[in-house]
């Protein structure tokens, strides 16, 4: 355990503390007016909350550290069983939120399956193409049976309907599958099929309400009391906050102006009260762990442990991508959170035990390195240890 503790990665363990201690913080700052006006709840509700569900995840975090990652490996086949369960049981058992059936009410909290689904499939993926590297050129046998899976677990979660989130988990598993070793010709032949694929279904997907999500997006001033009142709130709460912010708590786009405030727009929130400044430093942390975790899959010898921290990184990454992208305009509003700050129960486990994952993995690399240096072999003429000269040479090493 203490050489296990000696080599963890503490920026791994730090930042996702620091994340969360600071989207506490925000979280109350922004819902303390919200949730007794408009929810008729106190105004430390959703802070107690999150501070449970935070002490949760710090100890899944600090689990998922010493837990031996190749140890999950062996354990595919039950997380692909929990996978297709879950997503299978939201339609007799699930809550309708927003007009998706994909949560679960367990009236201590409300769970949704597909964020376990985002870590549970970059277990599958990375355990399924190690585990096919020595054919991993033969598209039918090694590439295609995977494909097949992660499609139906897809096509479950669209079925809901929950079009974005598919569409994240997805590129999440893109990532995956293109850094398994395939070839070229096999990642341009599967992102033509699916441009194919999505091209052939975009008229039966594309609804008006999914529609007025891009014209709010590209075009917020045309609409300004409708799609576009939302992003143009936001705007607001950017211009206003300027590079040092209102001051923590002095925002006023939170006071009904902007939905859902501590969870979807958290990051205007941030901008109003702490400014320029403040996105910075939560934009570098959550850089910075990317970073990381990708510098951690190329060092990883290990295919499994190398794609599981590629995956994870990705999963981070791609949801602050999307939730920075929605909250300034350049992509359409999904109601993906930032990754350790929003508010929600489900995205702050599954981000913490993923991050625990990855410190695992980097904990492994560390502790082959030093083992490496340890075997090195001495050099000649040089010993490791001072012999006594009155003595006469032994002959041979005592291993």
């Amino acid at each position: 355990m203490r050489q296990k503790l000696k080599n963890i990665d503490f920026t791994l363990f730090i930042i996702p503390i620091l994340l969360t201690g600071f989207g506490a913080v925000m979280i109350y700052s922004a819902s303390m007016v919200y949730g007794p006006v408009l929810l008729d709840t106190s105004s430390f509700h959703f802070l107690k909350k999150q501070l449970m569900w935070g002490s949760i995840g710090i100890g899944l975090l600090f689990f998922f550290t010493i837990f031996p990652y190749r140890h999950l490996q062996r354990m595919t086949k039950l997380i692909v069983l929990l996978m297709i369960f879950m997503l299978v049981g939201l339609f007799f058992f699930g809550k309708n939120v927003n007009n998706a059936t994909s949560w679960y009410d367990l009236k201590f909290m409300s769970f949704q399956p597909a964020e376990f689904v985002k870590i549970g499939l970059i277990i599958y993926l990375s355990a399924i193409y190690a585990k096919k590297q020595r054919y991993i050129d033969d598209f039918g046998k090694a590439v295609l049976p995977p494909l097949i899976l992660t499609s139906m677990i897809l096509g479950l979660i669209v079925l809901q309907p929950d079009i974005g989130t598919a569409a994240i988990i997805g590129l999440i598993a893109s990532f995956v599958i293109a850094s398994s070793g395939i070839k070229g010709k096999h990642i341009a032949l599967l992102i033509g099929v699916t441009l194919a694929f999505v091209l052939l279904l975009a008229p039966q997907m594309v609804t008006d309400e999914r529609l007025s999500r891009f014209t709010g997006a590209f075009q917020p001033f045309e609409t300004p009391d409708g799609d576009g009142y939302h992003l143009i709130q936001s705007y607001v709460a950017i211009g206003t906050g300027g590079l040092f912010g209102e001051g923590l708590g002095q925002g006023v786009q939170k006071l009904g102006f902007l939905p859902e405030p501590h969870t979807d727009f958290i990051m205007a929130v941030i901008a109003e009260e702490l400014g320029f400044i403040g996105v910075i430093i939560v934009v570098g942390l959550l850089g910075g762990l990317v970073l990381r975790g990708l510098y951690i899959s190329r060092q990883c010898k290990d295919t499994f442990g190398s794609l599981l921290a590629l995956g994870i990184s990705a999963m981070i990454g791609i949801q602050a991508f999307i939730n920075l992208g929605a909250m300034s305009g350049m992509l359409p509003i999904t109601g993906v959170p930032l990754p350790f700050v929003s508010y929600g129960g489900s995205s702050l486990l599954i981000m913490m035990l993923s991050v625990g994952i990855l410190n695992n993995v980097a904990l492994t690399v560390r502790v082959k390195e030093e083992q490496t240096k340890d075997r090195r072999p001495v050099p000649a003429g040089k010993s490791t240890t001072i012999q006594n000269t009155n003595q006469p040479e032994r002959q041979g090493v005592r291993s």
